[in-house]
């Protein structure tokens, strides 16, 4: 969509995501680093809210393609009809429909089905890949100022598909988890800048042909990554004050009933070992 819920839409969709992987990758790090687990023996809950996290990404695929599609102005579905019908629309659907490809993958992932390790991961790089090579052609012949935002989106984009590549081949490593969250922070508040910039709510447009305002946005995209990396660092800071200030108190018996949950013949085991001895 041209226009500006066009922009917020995604960004809302890349915002929510990167604020919930800056918290919940903290959380399975320090869950980790106390239990010297890995990934195949993390509790139920961390694959229960994998599930979820993949429903949800393919739900909002499904919204967004529905959204591009069956706006009033939009295609209905209609690709071409003597020329060709809303491509840009045609473009954004392709976006969110490799999304929901990764948000199946990861359903696929949490599942008990034997799925190759890293298919989420690798998945999730390709749909980054797809979002950044569809968006490179997506503004050709533009005014100066619509070409540059666009561009300096790619950054990110081209980014997070690299650093997801890698979590392929080198998984938990939170480092390049984090900094994918970083990464999907900056790619929803810059949506929101595009947004602003291209379709202003106060109807004042900008001059698309000033150099001016390609440095200053230039400048306020440095501003927009420096906010995403603060607000990883806060999330990763509250995350570890709230296990040491809540776990230790409730870390034994957490670990107790996890134990019982993975173990559950253990305890009749027991009882039957006493009562034979107690026959003799």
């Amino acid at each position: 969509m041209a226009n500006f819920k066009g922009h917020a839409l995604p960004g809302t969709f890349f915002l929510l995501f990167g604020l919930w992987w800056s918290v919940k990758y903290p959380m399975r790090h320090i869950w980790q680093r106390r239990r010297h687990g890995s990934r195949q023996n993390l509790p139920l809950f961390f694959k229960k809210i994998d599930l979820i996290e993949g429903v949800l990404k393919t739900f909002f695929a499904f919204v967004g393609i529905m959204a591009e599609q069956f706006v009033p102005d939009g295609p209905h579905g209609q690709l071409y009809n003597g020329e060709w019908v809303k491509l840009m629309n045609w473009q954004h659907s392709t976006m969110y429909l490799f999304y929901g490809i990764s948000g199946i993958a990861d359903i696929l992932s949490s599942s008990p089905l034997p799925v190759p390790a890293g298919l989420d991961r690798l998945s999730l790089s390709l749909a980054l890949f797809v979002e950044g090579f569809l968006f490179y052609f997506h503004v050709h012949n533009r005014p100066p100022l619509d070409q540059h935002i666009h561009s300096l989106l790619l950054v990110a984009v081209f980014g997070g598909a690299a650093s997801t590549m890698l979590e392929v081949f080198l998984q938990d490593n939170t480092l390049l988890e984090l900094f994918r969250s970083s990464l999907a922070i900056m790619q929803g508040t810059w949506f929101y800048q595009i947004g602003f910039v291209l379709y202003p709510l106060n109807g004042k447009e900008w001059d698309q042909d000033n150099h001016g305002n390609i440095m200053f946005i230039t400048m306020c995209y440095c501003w927009h990554y420096a906010v995403a990396l603060l607000i990883v660092g806060i999330n990763y800071s509250v995350v570890c004050w709230f296990i040491r200030r809540f776990g230790e108190r409730h870390g034994a018996d957490i670990e107790i009933s996890l134990r019982k949950t993975s173990h559950p013949d253990s305890s009749s085991s027991q009882k039957a070992l006493l009562q034979e001895s107690d026959e003799e």
